[in-house]
């Protein structure tokens, strides 16, 4: 299927990303047109579609994982007449209303604003100097027969045979060049989905190991945290699993503000890219906790440049391998970057999240929107992967993590079976992985039970302390 690379991302990615490349243009065939444009405070986009179908689909459709809500319903309004725009099924789409060909030529109206979305990338980064970027993939569509179909797509496009192709998007801003790849241009033309684009007057600064964008108002410490913080992990993950996507990674970062009683730390990362955004009264005044935990985040993104760009997940239903695989990455290289880090504190969360969570199927923890089971479930599976590395060889999950990399290296994918068939190669135990098995297609009454027998086969340290798993 020509849109597998993209459909990775498209109905769950969990911000791991996706590179893709286009074809020369002579060589393709017709793609759907966008010009997006901001003129002062009024944005558009306007669409040229190539073929008179009656629906348009929105490759990337998450939800706004604060209302569970379509986020372009309080963002997007088409203006061209007879157009709707709607929610069917797990995607947007385009329709005509009276049921006939939508439009070649149809212009919406958009009100960015920052929104986390649940296993997407967010659709506007801003800034509080007025500067905010887009993220390209949102403005990707492909036609099918009608909005019943479209009903009927299953979340996973890797799942249906579906033809999608990178809508082709330039960017105009009346107020001046917009930055592009890393550069200021007057209206650059995008083919490749999995990028943002800022218009606006925000810097990108330049060092030997990184490149940054970052909100002039972003707590000073944040902004430190980020610049030291970042080339350190990213040097640890170098060394102990060879190179990763990029040597020099650009990070931009937003604040959305001091909200009273919030601590939001949300990002996602891209070919040679991390986004992150802040918000937050508790994030405001720096603390041991609060930098423990910003470094773990920093650490969590970076890893997706080895776990997630390197090697990625084949359907979205695997997302555990990357996620759990990403938060381990991250608590072990900062237990040994930073000496005040609570380690077993933050594993023994994994543990207990995954025990509440796994009640029910993890493969489809994304259709019930409680992607945090691919995060803890994904980290508890990666210790058992870990104790049996050690128990083998005397490794560590690194060790365990560098083979599969360097197996995968090729194809750039790992899926469930090479990476259970990758445990089996340390424990030798052809029985390993029923626990997993169940956790992922059946879940458990009680999954603390499961979780055991799998800590038993592969030597994870525990305790059992009132029916639960206690690390030890």
């Amino acid at each position: 299927m020509r849109s597998a690379i993209l459909a990775v991302c498209a109905a769950a990615a969990l911000l791991t990303g996706c590179a893709t490349t286009s074809v020369p243009p002579e060589a393709e065939k017709p793609v759907p047109l966008v010009t997006v444009s901001r003129d002062g405070d009024r944005w558009t986009a306007d669409f040229t579609l190539p073929s008179d179908l009656p629906t348009w689909v929105f490759l990337r459709s998450a939800l706004a994982r604060e209302t569970g809500k379509p986020w372009r319903e309080g963002q997007w309004v088409v203006e061209t007449p007879g157009v709707v725009l709607e929610r069917r099924g797990h995607f947007d789409i385009l329709r005509a209303a009276d049921g006939g060909p939508v439009p070649r030529n149809l212009r919406i109206r958009m009100t960015p604003k920052a929104e986390d979305l649940n296993a997407d990338y967010d659709p506007a980064l801003m800034f509080t100097d007025g500067s905010t970027a887009l993220y390209a993939g949102h403005f990707t569509v492909f036609p099918i027969a009608s909005p019943e179909a479209a009903e009927a797509l299953p979340m996973d496009l890797n799942e249906a045979n579906i033809d999608a192709d990178n809508s082709r998007i330039t960017w105009r801003d009346a107020a001046g060049p917009v930055l592009f790849e890393g550069e200021r241009q007057a209206a650059p033309v995008s083919e490749r989905s999995n990028i943002y684009v800022l218009f606006g007057q925000a810097a990108l600064v330049d060092s030997p190991r990184l490149a940054t964008v970052i909100d002039p108002g972003l707590p000073g410490w944040l902004g430190h945290e980020i610049k030291t913080f970042a080339p350190r992990i990213a040097a640890y993950y170098a060394e102990r699993l060879g190179p990763g996507q990029t040597e020099k990674p650009t990070i931009m970062v937003s604040w959305n503000g001091p909200t009273p009683n919030r601590r939001s730390m949300g990002g996602s990362v891209l070919p040679g890219l991390i986004v992150m955004a802040f918000e937050g009264d508790n994030v405001v005044t720096e603390s041991t906790e609060m930098r423990d935990h910003a470094r773990w985040f920093i650490g969590h993104e970076s890893a997706h440049f080895w776990l997630g760009q390197t090697i990625r997940y084949e359907y979205t239903r695997e997302a555990w391998i990357t996620e759990g695989g990403a938060d381990l990455m991250a608590m072990r290289a900062q237990a040994v970057l930073s000496p005040t880090y609570d380690l077993m504190s933050a594993l023994q969360e994994e543990v207990d999240d995954c025990t509440t969570l796994a009640v029910k199927p993890v493969a489809s923890a994304n259709q019930r929107s409680e992607h945090r089971a691919y995060y803890a479930c994904g980290a508890v599976f990666a210790l058992a992967a870990e104790a049996a590395q050690k128990r083998a060889t005397g490794g560590d999950w690194f060790d365990f993590l560098k083979a599969l990399i360097e197996s995968n290296r090729d194809d750039r994918k790992v899926n469930r079976e090479e990476w259970l068939e990758a445990l089996l190669q340390v424990t030798g135990d052809p029985d390993v992985r029923r626990e997993i098995d169940t956790l992922l297609d059946e879940g458990a009454e009680n999954p603390a039970e499961l979780i055991a027998r799998l800590f038993d086969r592969t030597g994870v340290a525990y305790r059992m302390e009132s029916g639960k798993v206690k690390l030890v």
